[in-house]
């Protein structure tokens, strides 16, 4: 039977927070002498790579297995043992480019800006600032109420955390996909969850074509 894996995502340092300060070494495991709770205490992980993004502190991925006593939740586990099994790789780049790949899913349903649909297809750097200006202006015209709800719906259209992993480089991508959302609120909320089902189908794709 074959050993189950999850998805860790670590800090740019590759030690634990909080505190802990250990490196992180492949092919070795840390544990934890505490009862698991999720959210609380604990080593975590994820199952789906959609969810570990959630919760990442950073952009290094890590493959790894949960042992001792395991605590599984919706969208994450806790256990008193993980061991790093593979990875230890920064995979912003990645990141970036499944961001923007999930802006261009609904890039059609508004009257995206030409440097906008640009920026998502290539991802010139030299388009990121503008792209980013662009979309901020549109943003800014929306009511806060439809600001609230952009933004919710950009965090399941757009791969939720990504920008959170690497959030200054991510910035127009997020922006643009907020933007995209605007004339897909009725719809986005209808697909979420199948759209959330393909996003994590293609982030884990993403990320094992990186890890090879």
């Amino acid at each position: 039977m074959s050993q189950r894996l999850y998805y860790y995502f670590a800090p740019g340092d590759r030690r634990l927070r909080y505190g802990d300060g250990r490196d992180i070494v492949l092919g070795e495991a840390h544990t934890v002498d505490c009862e698991p709770v999720l959210c609380e205490s604990g080593l975590h992980a994820s199952r789906r790579a959609l969810d570990s993004l959630v919760y990442a502190p950073g952009p290094v991925l890590y493959r790894v297995a949960l042992g001792g006593t395991v605590v599984h939740g919706d969208d994450k586990s806790c256990a008193t043992e993980r061991t790093y099994v593979g990875g230890g790789v920064d995979v912003s780049d990645v990141l970036r480019d499944f961001a923007r790949r999930c802006a261009l899913d609904v890039v059609h349903l508004w009257d995206a800006p030409s440097v906008v649909v640009q920026y998502l297809e290539t991802g010139d750097e030299n388009l990121r600032a503008a792209a980013a200006r662009v979309a901020a202006a549109l943003a800014a015209r929306t009511s806060a109420r439809t600001a609230a709800r952009v933004a919710t719906e950009a965090a399941w259209a757009a791969a939720e955390a990504a920008a959170r992993v690497a959030a200054e480089a991510a910035w127009a991508a997020w922006a643009a996909a907020e933007a995209a959302a605007l004339g897909a609120a009725e719809a986005a909320w209808a697909a979420a969850w199948d759209a959330r089902a393909r996003q994590n189908r293609r982030l884990a794709q993403m990320l094992s074509m990186a890890l090879r």
